[in-house]
């Protein structure tokens, strides 16, 4: 399908701020160029709002991240870490991010989704129904296929991560490698 992009559209921007900088961090030990994403992702269109969703820690480490985030026009958006009494830590904006851009979607023509988590499909699927074009936006090995094929367009971080990453060092053969944690010290540059 061929998606049409003018300067008078209206566009959206959720961020699933964990997912991206875990695919980077796994996939290429390196931090996410927020600014490089936001711009080709707005791609000249009208931004209307550019929202990170992340999750704030007990040492507060991230708070130069938001302020560089909001530099570049992307308002962060924040919850605690939730630990539980067995030490099991919890940290899912999934449902926030869902719920904002149908709450937007009427005052957009297009979203644009940076994820690559398949959980998504089901709200790519109600933005179409109800009229939005949908763009996701994210490294293409580490996105799920069907989040690939239900969006109007997808960009792939993956094919220019000197463009996507800061501290990008290309390795042959860089394959994703295992394993999480909930750091957030990825850097923000125009």
């Amino acid at each position: 399908m061929t998606i049409i992009k003018h300067s008078g559209q209206r566009v959206g921007v959720f961020i699933d701020t964990q997912n991206l900088y875990h695919s980077a961090k796994n996939m290429y030990h390196a931090r996410v160029n927020f600014g490089n994403v936001l711009k080709d992702s707005v791609a000249g269109r009208q931004l209307v709002r550019a929202r990170a969703y992340m999750v704030t820690t007990e040492t507060g480490e991230e708070k130069a991240f938001m302020e560089a985030l909001t530099k570049v026009g992307i308002e962060p958006k924040t919850k605690d870490l939730q630990i539980f009494a067995g030490g099991a830590k919890k940290a899912d904006w999934d449902v926030g991010l869902a719920v904002d851009a149908i709450s937007a979607s009427s005052k957009l023509d297009t979203v644009v989704l940076l994820t690559g988590d398949g959980d998504f499909v089901p709200l790519v699927e109600y933005l179409k129904i109800h009229g939005c074009q949908v763009e996701v936006v994210s490294f293409g090995r580490s996105t799920s296929l069907r989040l690939k094929e239900v969006c109007d367009e997808f960009l792939d971080l993956d094919a220019d991560p000197r463009r996507y990453l800061m501290n990008y060092r290309a390795t042959r053969g860089a394959r994703p490698h295992g394993g999480h944690d909930h750091e957030t010290d990825e850097q923000v540059t125009e």
